[in-house]
């Protein structure tokens, strides 16, 4: 073929967007289409025995062609405009399957990490995170000072944050 592609689309990129523009399409899907022009003829040259003298007008031809594929797979499609509130109705809130295993795999190294700590320790995240506890009542509960309540749950939280490091 032995078009310069890269000077045709300097040259005649804009008057094809414009051209497109013409027939109707919006400003996005001309500037789509103008490029897959030139994406076309350069994956799809045309042939060496078609004599084409004029490349500008086989690209505009070519544009032409993609923009009636385009308006009739428009047509094609059943359009339908939804409100914001429309759209979140029909979303599904569930997780993706991805974090569903995630979730279970990061739940499975927490529930192994708090088997590896000391019984102690241990006892004292479980009253203080999962029953929701406040630091004094574990205390009284453990027969702990305050502080030590909260040096037993800071390890917890190291040892668990350690194990949840490669995940």
């Amino acid at each position: 073929m032995g078009w310069d592609l890269a000077a045709l689309f300097k040259q005649h990129a804009k008057d094809i967007a414009q051209a497109l523009r013409r027939r109707g399409l919006t400003a996005d899907m001309a500037a789509d289409l103008t490029q897959d022009t030139f994406v076309r003829v350069l994956v799809s040259p045309p042939a060496e025995s078609a004599p084409v003298n004029n490349p500008a007008a086989y690209l505009f031809r070519v544009a032409r062609n993609l923009s009636i594929d385009h308006l009739r797979r428009e047509r094609l499609l059943n359009r339908v405009d939804l409100c914001p509130d429309g759209f979140a109705a029909i979303l599904d809130p569930s997780p993706s399957q991805e974090i569903v295993v995630y979730d279970r795999q990061k739940l499975a190294l927490t529930a192994a990490a708090l088997a590896e700590l000391p019984e102690k320790t241990r006892r004292a995240f479980e009253l203080h995170r999962m029953e929701e506890m406040t630091v004094a009542e574990v205390a009284a509960e453990l027969g702990l000072s305050r502080s030590r309540v909260w040096a037993l749950v800071r390890d917890a939280y190291e040892h668990i944050d350690l194990r949840l490091s490669g995940l």
